[in-house]
């Protein structure tokens, strides 16, 4: 019965000698340890390139012969011109980088898909993304075409910089502007005017146009034409010029965007011109100082036969260009208010202020002059509002229905309580108009009048202009249609 015990034993001690053995054994112990990796110089990412190198080759980006030491204007086309006929352009315009690959680095997929400087050509985004500053640098010296070698017009250190920037200094404008809207997402006016005012107003000036280009809009002209183009000189300035590199300053990306929203408004009129204008529009005699009621006819009334109205009616902007501000296209495409005139929508998104006032005195049609019957200064509010205070109805309003889209009538009714019902009553027909339907009748029949009247007022009355109130579009659009619905 014991000899199990005996074995157990005997089996312990052979155990520990063949450990002893082990431990005692004159061969090199086996090497069980984790190999640590150690970083090798291909393993290691690159030192980030100096910040002034990113900033030079920005600039270079836009025109590098006005940057580049001993560089000239070239003439004649860049040989890669050649595999394109879309952009018309030619000689130095050819040479910008900026001109094929745009001002938002994107190429044929971004601002320059379409349009005079259309080109086909890729962005540049993505090859900076996905290549080194040393395999860039290849590229621009024709490594992958022969036609985009820049050696023999910049030096090694030049194309450095340029492959610099490309690599480091790229942004995606996608977040950070709207390209329909052609506006920036999320910018702070409030900083964009405190950055404006310490940092760009000394050239500039306040109003942005101190400098004239632009065809004299400046500043604000270019950052509404162009907001890439001008993200880019905020950053990295404008080539030949002293303008700040703000990339080398302690500004964010934000701050840039920020100065960007704030320079797109810095020719924006004072609100109270275009809401004057907003009511001038409907009727102008009851608004300007010391004008008449007319009672002959617009002499621009005579080119058309199919509105029989009259006298005054004719000299009112509503008569020929629509509550909808769409003209022929509009609401006034048929009826009675039919004139076959064309709406000012798009002549206020083409046009700029001073163009829209050379208009209303004539510039293009002798007979379209209201400069004896209006001041310049009433002509200036008229210019704004058409400039800045119209809107596009069709994602307002259904114009089968007659009704607004997406109306919140709780909230139009707690705004109609507060501010229309003190003159209208809270059904509207406190003030005797439309057949004793009132405010009901005409929002029904009209709803791009009563929208109109609702932002710019009855003229002749003391009917808030609730444009110059803490009033949204969508607030106004809610307001119409509670209106709608005050006698069901």
């Amino acid at each position: 019965m014991k000899r199990p015990a005996i074995w157990l034993a005997l089996g312990l001690i052979l155990t520990l000698i063949v450990v002893g053995a082990a431990c005692s054994s004159d061969d090199e112990p086996s090497d069980t340890s984790v190999d640590t990796p150690v970083d090798t110089p291909a393993d290691t990412a690159p030192a980030p390139a100096d910040p002034e190198s990113v900033a030079r080759g920005g600039a270079m980006y836009d025109k590098w012969w006005k940057i580049a030491d001993g560089a000239t204007e070239p003439t004649g086309d860049m040989p890669v011109w050649a595999a394109q006929s879309s952009n018309t352009r030619s000689g130095a315009d050819t040479w910008r980088c900026k001109e094929c690959h745009g001002w938002d680095y994107e190429g044929v997929d971004g601002a320059y898909s379409s349009g005079s400087h259309k080109t086909g050509f890729a962005g540049v985004l993505n090859a900076g993304d996905s290549n080194s500053a040393a395999e860039l640098v290849a590229i621009l010296k024709g490594g992958d075409n022969a036609d985009h070698d820049f050696s023999s017009v910049l030096s090694d250190a030049d194309l450095e910089d340029l492959a610099n920037f490309i690599n480091e200094g790229l942004i995606s404008h996608a977040p950070l502007i709207d390209y329909d809207l052609k506006e920036p997402i999320g910018a702070d006016l409030a900083n964009g005017e405190t950055l404006f005012t310490a940092t760009c107003s000394v050239c500039h000036g306040s109003d942005g146009i101190l400098i004239d280009f632009h065809e004299g809009t400046g500043v604000a002209g270019v950052a509404n034409d162009n907001p890439w183009e001008t993200l880019h000189k905020i950053r990295f300035g404008h080539p030949g010029t002293g303008m700040p590199q703000t990339y080398l300053l302690d500004w964010s990306l934000q701050d840039q965007v920020d100065v960007l929203g704030y320079a797109q408004t810095l020719l924006d009129a004072d609100p109270e011109s275009i809401a004057r204008g907003g009511a001038m529009y409907d009727k102008w005699w009851a608004v300007a100082d010391g004008a008449t009621e007319p009672t002959e006819d617009q002499a621009l009334w005579a080119t058309q036969s199919s509105n029989t109205r009259s006298g005054k009616d004719t000299w009112r902007c509503k008569e020929c260009h629509g509550w909808d501000y769409e003209g022929a296209d509009g609401a006034y495409a048929s009826g009675s208010h039919y004139t076959g005139f064309p709406g000012v929508l798009s002549a206020g998104d083409s046009n700029t202020a001073a163009e829209l006032l050379a208009i209303l005195k004539g510039g293009n049609n002798a007979d379209h002059d209201f400069s004896s019957v209006l001041s310049d200064a009433d002509l200036e509010d008229l210019a704004n509002f058409i400039n800045e205070g119209l809107v596009d109805h069709a994602p307002l309003i259904d114009y089968a229905a007659k009704a607004p889209i997406g109306a919140d009538l709780a909230n139009g009714e707690s705004l109609y309580a507060a501010t229309c019902a003190v003159c209208h009553g809270s059904d509207g027909i406190l003030i005797d108009f439309h057949e004793g339907t009132g405010v009901t009748g005409v929002a029904n029949d009209n709803p791009w009048e009563t929208l109109h009247k609702i932002r710019f007022g009855n003229p002749g009355t003391g009917m808030p202009q609730t444009y110059l109130l803490d009033w949204s579009l969508q607030d106004q659009v809610d307001v119409l249609g509670y209106a709608q619905t005050l006698l069901d």
